[in-house]
């Protein structure tokens, strides 16, 4: 899952971002809603963590003006006005999909993500398998011949963006963008060193290869 945090507070914003990375999500951040905007015109996130008291443009000229896209992404809103009107407003006039008030507990704005990354288009099957290998997205669970894994958040997301592929390679690059966010150099050793502990993990290395040129697929 890919989510854009736009928060000009830098304490607050690395603070949402460092945490939703440790759930598998890639986290990228903007400071300004001019920024927020061409972010997501530039990028297809599932998810904006929007403040509505943004410098240059406003939280809430931001989520009017996304909401003209064909595919906006889904609109969590924070802001310290939590009156009922507040949230009627965002919610009905402003089109947010979500509104939380600060302070807020962050298990809390994790579960929103969460739910609202759920309304998006969900594979026929909550349970997503290749040969002998299933994955359960919901109850964040994997399997290889029925035997249990435990596996790293990153290494559960590649193995998802695998799975999602059918068997088709998947670049290098995709896996950046989709589970690490835009400040991983594209050189480094991140990518290869988690899908290594992942072949070793699921205790066949051949099921996991590395086309040159192409990316990584599962194998049958």
């Amino acid at each position: 899952m890919r989510v854009l945090v736009a928060e000009d507070h830098r304490v607050l914003a690395r603070t949402i971002a460092t945490g939703l990375r440790r759930q598998a999500m890639a986290v990228d951040v903007a400071a300004t809603g001019d920024a927020a905007e061409r972010m997501c015109l530039l990028t297809a996130y599932d998810v904006l963590i929007l403040d509505r008291d943004l410098p240059v443009m406003s939280g809430d000229e931001v989520c009017t003006r996304l909401r003209e896209l064909q595919d906006p992404p889904r609109i969590i809103m924070l802001t310290a006005a939590g009156e009922l009107t507040d949230r009627v407003h965002g919610l009905t006039e402003l089109g947010a999909d979500d509104y939380l008030a600060k302070p807020f507990d962050f298990a809390e704005l994790v579960a929103r993500v969460r739910a609202l990354s759920r309304r998006a288009p969900k594979p026929p099957s909550a349970v997503l398998s290749f040969g002998s290998i299933a994955l359960d997205k919901a109850r964040r669970e994997v399997s290889v011949d029925g035997r249990p894994l435990e596996l790293t958040p990153k290494e559960f997301a590649v193995l998802h963006l695998l799975l999602v592929s059918g068997g088709a390679p998947v670049a290098h690059d995709e896996l950046v963008r989709t589970v690490w966010d835009e400040h991983l150099d594209p050189r480094t050793s991140a990518v290869r060193a988690t899908v290594s502990r992942l072949r070793g993990k699921l205790g066949a290395p051949g099921l996991i290869a590395a086309d040159t040129g192409e990316g990584y697929r599962l194998c049958d």
